[in-house]
């Protein structure tokens, strides 16, 4: 009789049922073959299976063992594959384990029979919700990442033994439970290291942080050296909203595929905020590799891409932004699948405004020819500047600015309780459309939600014949003046929201 025990692999973020069957041949030469293609790390488990076995006080089958990995047409990745394939075996050789296909397996094991955590625990068990799954059986250390899953029992195993004496009564495993909801709450309160009260100075850039935190708009910030621009882009994290629970499901379904969750905190609860070099590859940023994992603009998901020296970046690496800052998403293909990574990101670009950084500079005369200042912006593409919703020019900070040692400045948290109202109405306005904040509108949604007066209108029709504003940039300004509005605790957008929204879309 072939045992049939429940596991599953991942693509992507998205997961798949596998089965695996095991069948042992006791007339055929001892020995164990996987076939439904596997990889690597899942042909090895046969040496980690056997030894794990015997030294968990298990006799081994004799005879010809074969294991398949059903559906045999997608290739099986991972090391989860160890503990369902011994579940199979030590069931063939007589073990008592029941005949349940609504009850999953997953883990690596020990040669001694321990049960190592696995990746990307939370993504699999979606899946197996999703397929009728029931109960899971899973790495200790993986139980309070798999009990985010609501409406699975999930068990966490510390050895093979612990669970055929679960089965067998000897030692029941306790089911773990985690209130998902009340862990978000009680962890979402982080201190930070980074506040706007240190920054001197800057108000219309900090003031244009703010709008881009509240409405989750791209924004690129251009000036001298040292005039604050990259520890304000640190400050823009501490001012971010909590984040909500879809949203902190998501990410960590992506850290978990990942491998970056933490062990003891298994659900996240802060908005990534991820600063690139720019000597990153492109599949670095876009993701990739023989077998595709995440870059750095899905790890930024919800959160802050900082692109310090923006220019600095080789052009074809900025050129591959411009998909997924338009979509939400990257699209990794490969010959034999595409894979789809989410990519809703807040682009924050730093950059000075020549080579040598002084153009414009009140206080230092620019070194650099025209030829030189246009080679430099070229770097960034129409198309892609297209895609920024706010470009401000950070000036250098005045003597008096500098040496100024009152902190006059607002504090993060009263601005983040500004950026948290914001959010809070667009997620009550956008409740029934699937979307979190203004700058994920699209056409339809812009006509239906950004509606202008006639006055209102007129003006925004003068200052895009004056401007030549593309029609992704008119509705960037519409998004940008909803996010003005709401801050405004105001339902219309005025003319003063539009006025100022264009006035933070000025060319670098």
């Amino acid at each position: 009789m072939v045992a049939k025990i429940i596991t599953s692999a991942a693509i992507g973020i998205n997961s798949f049922k596998v089965e695996v069957e095991v069948d042992v041949a006791s007339q055929a030469f001892p020995g164990i073959s996987i076939v439904g293609l596997p990889d690597n790390a899942v042909s090895e488990a046969k040496e980690r299976v056997h030894s794990a076995i015997k030294n968990s006080g298990f006799s081994f089958p004799l005879g010809k063992i074969i294991i398949n990995l059903a559906p045999a047409d997608i290739r099986k990745e991972g090391s989860q594959f160890d503990l369902p394939i011994a579940i199979g075996i030590l069931k063939e050789n007589g073990i008592e384990i029941p005949d349940d296909l609504t009850t999953a397996y997953l883990g690596e094991l020990s040669l001694d029979g321990s049960i190592r955590p696995v990746a990307g625990v939370l993504p699999l068990i979606s899946g197996l919700k999703d397929c009728g799954i029931k109960s899971v059986f899973v790495p200790e250390e993986n139980a309070k990442e798999a009990a985010l899953v609501q409406g699975v029992d999930v068990y966490g195993a510390k050895h093979l033994s612990d669970i055929v004496q679960h089965y067998n009564g000897e030692n029941t495993l306790p089911k773990t439970i985690i209130d998902i909801n009340k862990y978000l709450e009680e962890n979402s309160q982080i201190d930070y290291t980074f506040d706007f009260k240190d920054v001197k100075g800057q108000q219309k850039a900090k003031k244009a942080l703010e709008i881009a935190a509240a409405g989750g708009h791209n924004i690129l910030m251009s000036g001298s050296p040292g005039s604050g621009k990259t520890m304000m882009a640190k400050c823009l994290a501490s001012i971010l909203p909590p984040l909500e629970l879809q949203e902190a499901l998501e990410l960590t379904k992506i850290y978990s595929i990942s491998g970056l969750l933490q062990k003891d905190n298994p659900l996240m609860t802060k908005r990534p905020y991820r600063p690139v070099h720019h000597t990153a590859s492109q599949n670095g940023i876009i993701g990739g590799g023989s077998n595709p994992k995440p870059g750095e603009i899905t790890l930024a998901h919800r959160g802050v891409l900082f692109l310090d020296e923006m220019v600095e970046f080789p052009r074809q690496v900025l050129e591959v932004l411009r998909q997924p800052l338009e979509d939400g998403e990257v699209v990794i293909s490969r010959a034999k699948n595409s894979i789809r990574y989410p990519s809703k990101f807040m682009l924050v670009g730093a950059m000075n405004p020549c080579p040598c950084g002084f153009l414009g500079d009140k206080e230092k005369d620019c070194t650099c020819s025209e030829f030189q200042i246009q080679r430099y912006r070229s770097k960034l593409s129409g198309p892609l500047l297209d895609r920024i919703d706010i470009v401000v020019k950070v000036p250098r900070l005045t003597t008096e600015e500098l040496i100024n040692t009152k902190s006059d400045s607002e504090p993060s948290s009263v601005i983040r309780q500004r950026v948290i109202n914001a959010r809070k109405i667009q997620a009550n306005r956008y409740k029934e459309e699937g979307i979190f904040t203004n700058s994920e509108l699209n056409s339809k949604q812009i006509k239906k939600y950004c509606k202008l007066d006639d006055q209102t209108a007129a003006f925004l029709k003068t200052a895009a014949q004056k401007y030549q504003l593309s029609g992704r940039k008119y509705d960037r300004i519409l998004k940008l003046s909803r996010t003005i509005a709401d801050l405004s605790e105001s339902n219309d957008i005025k003319l003063e929201h539009v006025t100022l929204a264009l006035q933070f879309r000025t060319e670098i």
